[in-house]
């Protein structure tokens, strides 16, 4: 039988196999069917042409806000996905135990690409802008484990926004009360930091191997790195220790000097993610081809960024058996991207400029051997 498609003449780019080559992909049944160097054209129904082009596995966003139309943040991730080539968005806390299925239902089983989320500690989720964890009434650990046991197919762990607006007067009581629902459903924490208080010196000791350190470059009170540019202490070694450092760029929350002088001292981020929503998305972080072109621009390779938001994203939610590859008898989720060579601008949350020579565009985002196209999807606001 012949492939339903295939995609000739691009470099594989597949960071979870050590794979950067000339190769083409042939796809049959929604599946990835054979990545070899050559494959006949005449083995295939469709052959479209990828040459110069670079074929990787969908992208995976560690950060997104997809509650559209019911929460301050949300946007629709189908039409990012169709324009960016992110085929997984996971959501971070846009949802808690009393809006989920809503979320659940008109949002997560509705959609084109794949959404999984973090469950917010607080049962209102983002509904507003901020101020979730000022009523610690609404930080219901038993409501929040009901739930995510209710829905572990789609739910990858317990969120927490942890700054000065977010807690009110509770200091780093939201914290514990996410620590000890994600111990009890044995699933991992996602923690946004920013402005203190509760100050980093706080929560570092509460988080364990596996969480995630979101807004990991952020330039707010609570940075990573001391007032001499240096990586905290005990920031290094909870990264030995197995912490993930996500970016979560956002509109807040990437300062160029800071992610310069992480880098410099070898602490690169194990996850690149966007933290898109209703601000973010107009700039200076736009999507998730940006904010990878921007890391390319800070001296990564291809490979170190597209590994950074595929694989790596995948193992933090625990389905790198599924996801971030292009093994074959995987479900067909890739993106087709160039490299745009010239003289491009690139600015932080604090609008520092930067000029790079590379940048990423998507050209093609498939979910389970499915074209999507942007023209039907519309706008994501």
């Amino acid at each position: 039988m012949p492939y339903d498609l295939l995609l000739k003449g691009a470099t594989v780019v597949d960071p979870s196999r050590n794979l950067s080559a000339s190769s083409d992909v042939a796809i049959q049944d929604g599946k990835i069917a054979a990545v070899e160097p050559s494959i006949s054209s005449d083995r295939a129904t469709r052959v479209v042409d990828v040459s110069g082009k670079y074929v990787t596995p969908g992208l995976v966003d560690l950060h997104v806000h997809a509650y559209w139309g019911s929460t301050y943040w949300g946007v629709d991730v189908d039409p990012v996905a169709a324009r960016t080539g992110v085929i997984t968005s996971v959501d971070a806390g846009s949802a808690g135990a009393y809006n989920w299925r809503g979320f659940r239902r008109f949002h997560i089983e509705r959609l084109k690409s794949r959404l999984v989320a973090y469950l917010n500690i607080s049962s209102i989720g983002l509904t507003h802008q901020t101020y979730e964890h000022a009523n610690l009434y609404y930080d219901d650990v038993d409501l929040a484990i009901e739930t995510a046991s209710q829905n572990r197919d789609v739910i990858v762990g317990i969120k927490v926004r942890l700054d000065q607006n977010t807690i009110g007067h509770n200091g780093i009581v939201p914290m514990d009360r996410a620590r000890a629902a994600a111990d009890a459903l044995n699933l991992p924490i996602m923690v946004h930091i920013g402005v203190a208080p509760p100050p980093l010196a706080e929560i570092i000791p509460r988080m364990r191997p596996g969480d995630v350190l979101t807004h990991c470059f952020t330039g707010h009170s609570n940075r990573i790195v001391d007032r001499n540019h240096n990586v905290r202490d005990d920031v290094q070694r909870a990264w030995d220790a197995g912490i993930i450092l996500d970016v979560g760029h956002g509109g807040g929350s990437f300062s160029y000097p800071v992610a310069e002088a992480m880098i410099r001292q070898g602490l690169l981020p194990n996850c690149i993610s966007t933290d898109i929503h209703v601000s973010s998305i107009r700039g200076p972080m736009y999507d998730l081809p940006t904010t990878l072109s921007k890391f390319l621009n800070l001296g990564l390779s291809l490979s170190e960024v597209i590994e950074r938001a595929t694989i790596n994203p995948a193992r933090a939610i625990n389905r790198a058996d599924s996801l971030g590859t292009l093994d074959v008898g995987r479900e067909a989720d890739l993106a087709v991207f160039e490299i745009v060579e010239g003289d491009h601008e690139f600015k932080d949350v604090d609008l520092i400029s930067r000029r790079g020579t590379k940048r990423l565009y998507c050209r093609l985002a498939m979910r389970a051997g499915t074209i999507l196209d942007p023209e039907e999807e519309g706008l994501p606001l």
